[in-house]
């Protein structure tokens, strides 16, 4: 079995978070309200880029996760998972919201969805207890050539073992790890066949070698992950340990929005207790996302001296060399000159070298001068840790700043910093994100030893 988390856009957490950890709440984001047919989600727009967001589409920033040059593996969408979701089964938090989901994943524009049967196990209708698994069955047949969700919202998911299952997707809060785990598990059960070729009795062919659990909550998840690890190992005085001996049979993968990271048991108590771990933490300032080194931006900084010079403040600028902005601008227009020539069959044989030789070469200086900015972006969360102020933006860590502190540490003056910030050169979404990220694992991290991070 894998766990697979995932964070969703922030237009989405602005929907439905609250609570206790001011989470994504996936009931109140899954709410509905009817029955039947005229059943239909509360938030059925945000719902439906959901949709879309579990088949690869509507990615906000899908521009700028080339910058990364990964795509993040989601359910309906990565070739390696798509198998395993033949047949699935959604965990949804009511009677309604199965039905809603049925009826948004029937409408005429969900054209992906309707390859699948859906089968709504809930409510009245679906019957009491296993009389529940019939239509299931029916539906799902051999398990060869159809395709099914089965919707939920309690019913099957104990007592109840349906081979070719070999996806949950959890849409729905659940408090205890006990009642966690024992939904995900209905995945678990083995699928195979004896004598695939008719030839030897012997045989047995596994089809169903690993599972998923697929959860768009991941504080929640992981902290289901870590009470469960330590509840099956009572006696173990170390919290990681018990977690790593669960993990080691349940790895958990989790997806911040730019990179999907293999969590440790350390990582999992880290975003039980803080929202996120030091790893994934550390991912999102050395994201490529961070910085802008387009031609666009490299011509503001170009064409502003202030800019110039607090660019060739930053540590390990001087070593890429005189002019570097001026060649990486000049050699990729003229390789965009070329490859425009080339679409009109017209690149001699040594236009076609010089061409592969001058887009290498940009590229690679394109790429330097990101990981010099990248490096110095590495520096903020250094500042936050030392400055004795309560950050939550870019805004405030530019604003509410010790100057002489953030030149030590940095190597850029607050004006020199603020100066390449609204020429765009960091991209002030994703450092917002950063920002906090930062603030609120250093603050968790305080807390649980019993300080009160920046009073002031």
């Amino acid at each position: 079995m894998r766990l697979l988390t995932y964070q969703m856009p922030d237009e989405l957490l602005a929907v439905a978070s609250g609570g206790e950890f001011d989470e994504f709440d996936l009931n109140a984001f899954f709410e509905a309200t009817g029955a039947d047919a005229a059943a239909e989600f509360k938030h059925k727009s945000d719902v439906q880029k959901w949709l879309d967001i579990i088949r690869g589409g509507h990615l906000a920033h899908a521009a700028e996760l080339l910058k990364v040059g990964t795509r993040p593996p989601f359910p309906y969408s990565d070739a390696r998972l798509l198998p395993y979701l033949q047949h699935s089964f959604w965990y949804l938090p009511s009677v309604a919201a199965c039905h809603a989901m049925a009826n948004l994943l029937a409408e005429k524009h969900n054209v992906f969805w309707h390859d699948y049967d859906v089968v709504v196990a809930a409510g009245a209708s679906a019957g009491i207890g296993l009389d529940a698994l019939p239509p299931v069955r029916e539906a799902i047949g051999g398990g060869f050539d159809t395709k099914t969700i089965t919707l939920s919202c309690g019913k099957l998911t104990t007592g109840v073992t349906v081979p070719q299952w070999s996806s949950i997707l959890m849409l729905r809060n659940l408090k205890s790890p006990e009642s966690y785990f024992q939904a995900a598990f209905r995945v678990q059960s083995p699928w195979s066949i004896k004598n695939p070729n008719g030839d030897n009795p012997n045989e047995e062919e596994v089809l169903k070698p690993v599972c998923f659990v697929f959860d768009f909550a991941p504080t929640r998840a992981l902290r289901q992950v870590s009470e469960y690890g330590i509840g099956l190992s009572p006696n173990e005085s170390n919290p990681e340990n018990a977690v790593a001996d669960l993990v080691s049979f349940l790895p958990v993968l989790a997806y911040d929005g730019a990179n999907m990271t293999q969590i440790d048991a350390g990582g999992i108590l880290d975003i039980a207790m803080a929202g996120t771990s030091a790893t994934l933490l550390a991912r999102k300032w050395e994201s490529a996302l961070l910085v802008n080194v387009d031609n666009n931006t490299l011509r503001r900084i170009l064409d502003d001296p202030d800019a110039m010079k607090a660019v060739e403040s930053i540590e390990g600028w001087r070593s890429l060399g005189d002019n570097i902005i001026e060649t990486i601008i000049n050699k990729s227009e003229k390789v965009k000159e070329l490859k425009n020539k080339a679409k009109e069959g017209g690149l001699t044989t040594k236009e076609k070298r010089e061409l592969s030789a001058e887009e290498k070469e940009y590229k690679s200086k394109r790429k330097l001068v990101q990981e010099k900015l990248i490096k110095f972006a590495t520096r903020i969360p250094a500042f936050m840790y030392l400055t004795d102020f309560r950050e939550n933006t870019l805004q405030d860590v530019i604003t509410k700043l010790e100057p002489d502190l953030f030149r030590t540490v940095t190597g850029l003056t607050v004006k020199d910093f603020h100066l390449l910030v609204r020429l765009k050169v960091f991209n002030t979404e994703h450092m917002n994100q950063a920002v906090f990220a930062f603030r609120r694992y250093e603050d968790a991290s305080l807390r649980y030893t019993g300080i009160e991070s920046h009073s002031g």
